[in-house]
């Protein structure tokens, strides 16, 4: 077995020092840090059961990755949040929590001081540069997202390239040919965020299929930013009659938006969101709607790393698939209109 006496001798230091490295006790320079994570990593080095406050056989934590960066709606973030505590403590687990200004870093802290039995990782990319160390780390984790390489992950998530096709495919049999995802704020896709990428997906591949006109548009969230983006679409979109919105905090501005400009919904204007099912139900015109499941998608993470500690085998991706709710933002399409 790998000893601390170990690490300090190739990493060069003291067996103190490589204690407060881990630790984080006390003041050590990056460098030296660098130096004694590398050597952790060379050795396999595990902390020991009781710097780990195993005395059960584990920390009985569970570390919830959540980096809350710009363009995400903090509310969503909050719900899957407080699913994974919540499902956390109903088998007696605590649940720590590590911030953007964490990262890597905070992971592979995490993983070399035992301070948690396993990870949930939130808020993925397509090739999320989290992924390499995840893979690499004896430390369970799922992950809730699914990126583009999965392959020696686990991984849940609502099918959201399934919710785009089927966003698109409610407003083809009501008879909409020119339909437009608003989705998240740019910066979402710019980082190649998995949720937001295989909706674009979806609901492109399904307009492709039906033979629909379809552009994307991402927007961020606001007043002003809705007023534009529907002033936008009617200027390059004359034909459009059915919209498929991928921004929470944007359904309520951008109906209002809509109906400034003369368009009634669902009347003029067909409307499916893609959010929580309360959100879209308390909708100033209740919005028909394929709903996240943040809790379930928090609890199924959960279970699934309870399951990899136990050592019982789980399946590579879980995808939940997309349930379409009809409402009143949604009618069968009017005569095309030509002016506006």
């Amino acid at each position: 077995m790998v000893k601390i006496t170990d690490v300090a001798r190739r990493a060069g230091v003291s067996p103190s020092t490589v204690s407060y490295a881990l630790s984080g006790k006390r003041p050590i320079s990056d460098e030296t840090r660098r130096r004694v994570r590398a050597a952790v990593r060379e050795l396999g080095y595990r902390a020991p059961a009781r710097a780990r406050g195993t005395a059960r056989g584990g920390s009985r934590v569970l570390a919830l990755a959540v980096p809350v960066r710009s363009g995400v709606h903090v509310p969503v973030v909050t719900q899957f949040a407080v699913s994974v505590v919540t499902a956390a403590r109903a088998h007696d687990h605590d649940v720590l929590l590590l911030t953007q200004e964490e990262g890597e870093e905070g992971i592979e802290r995490v993983a070399e001081t035992g301070a948690a039995d396993a990870l949930v990782v939130m808020d993925v990319q397509l090739h999320d540069p989290r992924l390499p160390l995840l893979r690499s780390l004896p430390l369970p984790s799922v992950l809730i997202g699914v990126p583009a390489e999965p392959d020696g992950l686990t991984c849940v998530d609502l099918d959201f390239g399934a919710a785009g096709e089927l966003c698109v495919e409610h407003l083809a049999r009501l008879g909409h040919r020119t339909v437009a995802l608003v989705g998240s704020p740019p910066e979402v896709y710019v980082r190649r965020t998995t949720f937001a990428r295989w909706l674009v997906q979806g609901f492109t591949a399904a307009a492709d299929r039906h033979r629909l006109a379809s552009a994307v548009y991402p927007c961020e969230a606001g007043r002003e930013a809705a007023r534009a983006i529907a002033e936008r679409l009617l200027r390059e979109q004359p034909a459009l009659t059915g919209v498929v919105v991928h921004n929470e905090p944007l359904l309520d501005p951008l109906i209002d938006a809509f109906e400034q400009l003369g368009l009634r919904i669902p009347e003029d204007l067909s409307l499916v969101a893609v959010c929580p099912a309360p959100v879209a139900a308390s909708a100033r015109v209740p919005a028909t709607s394929v709903a996240v499941p943040s809790s379930e998608l928090g609890t199924r993470a959960v279970h699934l790393l309870l399951r990899k500690l136990s050592g019982a085998p789980v399946p590579e991706a879980t995808l939940l698939p997309p349930r379409l709710t009809e409402r009143a933002s949604t009618a069968p399409r009017a005569e095309a209109r030509t002016e506006r």
